[in-house]
């Protein structure tokens, strides 16, 4: 009789330990892992960028499965160098920082880039005590001639390489300003200095110009526009080959379709996107960027 009744109360000891096992835990980032790097040119407001960046590490470990932190960095020079020690793992670059890394770290890959990117402008932008007025023609920036000027970060596609390019094509040299070229080191900066009437004008990113302005931060009775240029490629992800040996052959793939995956009909996603300006992510490769590392070698800023 022992001998039956013993498997059947060792099923009712069993029954409630298995009825009180907890389900298994959902996936989330191992803290174990070495966390993913990322980092971008330091191109806007440092608060602004910390928001955006906190917001998509949050959402690039949900979706990666591993440990992402933002780092932030002092200027685009350390950005591009960042990269090539492998302190960053993927960067936010513009134009000319991105083909700067890209050439510092072989293999580096462009992933991803905006809509916007593939059809980016700059902007002229003037004190109206100057008295310049706005023109639509490259030739108008003879108007320059004698005037202040100041761009962005010295290695900013869009607030000095393509407007410098811009300026040559008007046969305008740097020589021909009033004084030393400014470096105001952001886009914000920029219009700031020629709001003050501190330069009587400046270049910078048309994406910044215009968020500033809807969000009525400019000042239209002091500055304007004076000439948007024609469009170039622009800003996108840069991603380190080395993040393969980490965390495995199919990792690059999977950061690009995470960063294409943001909806702007999610309403955390549409934070993100709102604040990278908008515009959904585009898959992106390094051939884009040619004319980018022409002008780069012409202005001297690639050897």
């Amino acid at each position: 009789m022992k001998n039956v009744l013993l498997p059947h109360l060792l099923g009712l000891l069993i029954l409630p330990m298995v009825a009180c096992t907890a389900p298994p835990a959902p996936t989330s980032p191992d803290s174990s892992q070495q966390p993913l790097v990322a980092g971008a040119i330091p191109d806007q407001d440092p608060e602004k960028l910390q928001r955006l960046y906190s917001l998509l590490s949050d959402y690039l470990e949900a979706e990666l499965g591993v440990p992402v932190t933002y780092k932030p960095v002092n200027n685009y020079a350390a950005a591009v160098t960042a990269f090539r020690v492998g302190d960053l793992d993927m960067v936010w670059f513009g134009g000319l920082t991105g083909v700067q890394a890209r050439l510092q770290v072989p293999k580096a890959q462009a992933i991803a880039q905006r809509e916007i990117d593939a059809k980016f402008t700059s902007v002229f932008i003037a004190n109206k005590s100057s008295g310049i007025e706005p023109f639509t023609d490259v030739k108008g920036l003879q108007a320059l001639i004698g005037r202040t000027l100041t761009f962005g970060s010295e290695s900013s596609t869009s607030g000095r390489l393509m407007p410098q390019y811009f300026m040559q094509q008007a046969n305008l040299a740097l020589q021909d300003l009033q004084g030393n070229v400014g470096f105001s080191n952001s886009h914000d900066a920029t219009i700031k200095l020629v709001e003050a009437g501190t330069y009587e004008t400046g270049a910078l990113n048309a994406q910044v110009w215009k968020d500033r302005v809807a969000a009525g931060e400019v000042d239209l009775e002091k500055v304007q526009i004076i000439w948007e240029t024609p469009s170039y490629f622009d800003y996108h992800w840069v991603i380190n080959p080395q993040v393969k040996d980490r965390y495995g052959p199919d990792f690059i793939p999977k950061v690009q379709a995470a960063l294409l995956k943001l909806d702007p009909a999610v309403p955390e996603q549409a934070e993100i996107l709102d604040l990278f300006g908008g515009s959904p992510f585009i898959k992106t490769d390094n051939s884009n960027y040619a004319q980018i590392e022409k002008i780069g070698r012409q202005i001297g800023k690639i050897k």
